[in-house]
């Protein structure tokens, strides 16, 4: 761990159920990938009255230190935090009054190799996971050419692993399409798993976009957008391309390790 984590750490002395600020403080980090009911879940946790949300907070960082062209990379750049080391602090900080929660909508694909992991002990973390064949064939329709990193499979079980040795406890895992098609069991499962009470009101949510999206809302969340909760899964008809059937091989063998540790309705 770097000093100035083990510092900041010893500080705000923050460990998930410690008493703070009148209430107790439980950051939730879901951890997942691109295309994946991440948004729709950060709607549904965002329409708690105890839980502040935030929006992939290291994708300014991300896009900095790779270089990759997405979609208002500039723009994302030039307003976000592109150190690591303060979007920790700023995950570790103090929680506006009444907020209890911090849901925090990470990307496996953003936690790169430079980045320290031992402040993810101090978070509830959580994996929310989508088949391949889903996940590839919507990222297609968004930005061309996905490799395997793009999609973040194999950084999700390179976490998982991590997480589950270092923590001596496995954390819950969460299929897309059984979220879709049975939100309340799912949900309530999961609120359990974290030490949360499951709220009703993370069902159902008003369309629109949200002050907490990040800056490239506008090129991804049009669909969630429109949304008022969970839709139920709709099997896709298209095929995948063939030039990537290596990538989606891959990303399956991946999603596979976890599915079979999620939590089941």
């Amino acid at each position: 761990m770097s000093s100035a984590l083990a510092t900041r750490r010893a500080s705000l002395r923050l460990a998930p159920g410690t008493v703070h600020a009148g209430g107790t403080v439980a950051r939730v980090a879901m951890w997942s990938g691109p295309r994946n009911i991440s948004t729709a879940m950060m709607r549904s946790w965002g329409n708690r009255a105890d839980t502040l949300v935030i929006d992939e907070p290291f994708y300014a960082y991300y896009l900095k230190t790779t270089g990759l062209d997405h979609p208002a990379a500039a723009q994302i750049v030039e307003a976000g935090e592109i150190r690591w080391q303060k979007v920790v602090s700023s995950l570790l900080a103090p929680l506006p009054a009444g907020k209890g929660v911090l849901f925090q909508k990470q990307m496996t694909l953003h936690l790169l190799r430079e980045v320290d992991r031992e402040w993810l002990l101090e978070m509830k973390n959580c994996f929310l996971i989508r088949h391949p064949r889903d996940v590839i064939a919507s990222y297609l329709a968004k930005r061309p050419r996905p490799d395997i990193a793009d999609l973040g499979f194999v950084q999700q079980t390179e976490l998982y692993r991590w997480l589950s040795e270092r923590s001596g406890s496995p954390p819950p895992v969460l299929d897309a399409r059984d979220v879709q098609n049975h939100p309340r069991s799912v949900l309530s499962q999961l609120c359990e798993r974290l030490g949360l009470t499951f709220d009703e009101s993370m069902l159902r949510w008003e369309p629109g976009r949200r002050q907490t999206d990040g800056l490239w809302a506008p090129h991804w969340y049009a669909s969630v957008d429109r949304s008022t909760g969970f839709s139920p899964y709709r099997e896709k008809s298209e095929a995948l391309p063939e030039e990537f059937a290596d990538v989606y091989c891959a990303c399956l063998k991946a999603y596979e390790e976890l599915h079979a540790l999620r939590i089941t309705p």
